[in-house]
């Protein structure tokens, strides 16, 4: 574990988030092979697993109440060389995570169908988004629980060990895949499961489940300087887990806010069709690959501004937020020009149908376009993970997704009946009205006086 107190603060950033990016980089690139695998079922398949997935990122509000929080907690703790205050933090970021699972899976499970049936009346894809939804939902618990032990390690500066895991669990679902989902796996002989779409969740829930049972292993082992304990694991303690919601509940409000609201947009671009559905289900996650620059760099930051502030090195923790802006905005920019390049010949390793394929070329290069300016007020904003003040984020989605996007798309769509090219400049102007909010208060400098350790 590291004490991110002194040294380097550009060698630090790397030695986060380099590892974290590569973690997030493979989880991104098995969901790509799902893509990859489900796209050679049917175009149906493909839009059922877009819509579930559409849905299912609405649970991860309740995985960032605590998520999100966890950060600054452990990460002050920690920097004040509090292990007693520290422990307590990691042993209720794992409980609230696994009550908020059980809770999740359980609204989920009964608001599926009907939610599935506001984007779509084809029975084909219906049929998809089922086989590969129910059974994620009950393992949202192992899912949650996985996730809290990743963020636990990043907090105390280990960065490689969920690297790791994440990439033995990408290896176990890439591995699982086409042997679950085919009656005999493509381009060999050997004889498959054929469970189509349900086969690709299940090998997914596999991977995960095997990713919690060794990281686990592994928090409790004697390499953890800090360890929780199983008794911690059952009882509350009211003045942590009072830290945890209140600076939690902003961001999960904002995630709320944020994926309502793609609920919304994909409802639009159901207007459009199996095909632009399909279309935004891989590009999207081809471009989800751009935002793990986002995540790793702003993890990683906001890890080095937590524990800094809890030093109360200020200046420190001021210097991380300029580098991390800095390093995101040209990694952006980079893969900004990618798309524009190479979009086509991208989207065209997941799917054949050209329709499909210019779809997804066209939200990929316009879409990304307000990247940029977000990519830089998402790494100043590491200022506000590391402080434990969320507020900014609550204000910037409601603004950018719902007074912004949302009317766009309604007037563009709806009322002027314009082209799917409208759908992705919204987007951009929904990123750059968010960019404009975060900065704002960023520059208001408040998230340098906040302390929740």
């Amino acid at each position: 574990m590291k004490d991110l107190t002194n040294g380097s603060i550009i060698k630090h950033i790397f030695a986060l988030s380099v590892p974290t990016m590569v973690g997030f980089t493979l989880q991104m690139i098995y969901d790509l092979v799902d893509i990859f695998w489900i796209g050679m079922i049917s175009s149906e398949a493909l839009a059922g697993v877009t819509i579930f997935g559409s849905i299912f990122w609405l649970i991860g509000s309740l995985n960032d109440i605590i998520g999100q929080s966890s950060i600054s907690v452990i990460t002050q703790n920690y920097g004040r060389k509090d292990m007693r205050a520290t422990q307590i933090a990691i042993e209720q970021t794992i409980t609230f995570k696994v009550i908020m699972a059980l809770l999740a899976g359980v609204l989920m499970a009964m608001f599926l169908n009907p939610l599935i049936a506001f984007f779509t009346k084809d029975s084909a894809v219906s049929k998809a988004a089922f086989d590969y939804g129910y059974i994620r939902l009950y393992f949202l618990p192992i899912m949650f629980a996985s996730y809290s032990v990743n963020t636990i390690l990043r907090c105390m500066g280990d960065a490689k060990t969920p690297m790791y895991l994440m990439f033995f669990s990408s290896m176990v679902n890439v591995f699982l895949d086409p042997i679950f989902m085919f009656e005999t796996v493509p381009f060999t002989s050997i004889p498959g499961l054929g469970m189509g779409a349900f086969g690709a969740a299940l090998a997914t829930v596999i991977s995960q489940s095997i990713a919690f049972v060794i990281g686990f292993s592994f928090l409790f082992s004697k390499r953890n300087p800090v360890r929780p304990t199983v008794r911690g694991l059952f009882r509350l303690h009211w003045e942590t887990d009072k830290k945890l919601l209140t600076i939690g509940l902003p961001t999960g409000l904002e995630t709320v806010s944020r994926n309502l609201s793609q609920i919304i947009v994909m409802k639009f671009v159901s207007t459009f069709g199996t095909s632009v559905i399909a279309a935004t289900g891989v590009a999207g996650r081809i471009l989800g690959i751009a935002f793990t620059p986002l995540m790793g760099v702003s993890m990683g930051a906001s890890t080095i501004v937590g524990q800094n502030l809890g030093a109360e090195k200020v200046d420190r923790a001021l210097d991380t937020t300029r580098w991390a802006a800095r390093i995101v905005t040209i990694i952006i920019g980079f893969f900004v020009l990618v798309c524009w390049l190479f979009g086509d010949r991208m989207m065209q390793i997941f799917v054949t149908d050209r329709e499909i394929i210019q779809a997804g070329v066209l939200y990929m290069t316009y879409g990304m376009l307000g990247m940029v300016a977000l990519a830089y007020a998402f790494g100043l904003s590491s200022g506000f993970g590391g402080a434990g003040y969320n507020y900014p984020y609550v204000v910037s989605s409601a603004v950018s997704r719902w007074a912004v996007m949302i009317p766009f798309l309604f007037l563009t769509v709806s009322v002027l009946k314009l082209g799917f090219i409208w759908v992705t400049l919204a987007y951009v102007a929904a990123d750059v009205a968010e960019a404009a909010i975060l900065w704002r208060y960023y520059a208001r400098g408040i998230w340098k006086t906040k302390r929740v350790a």
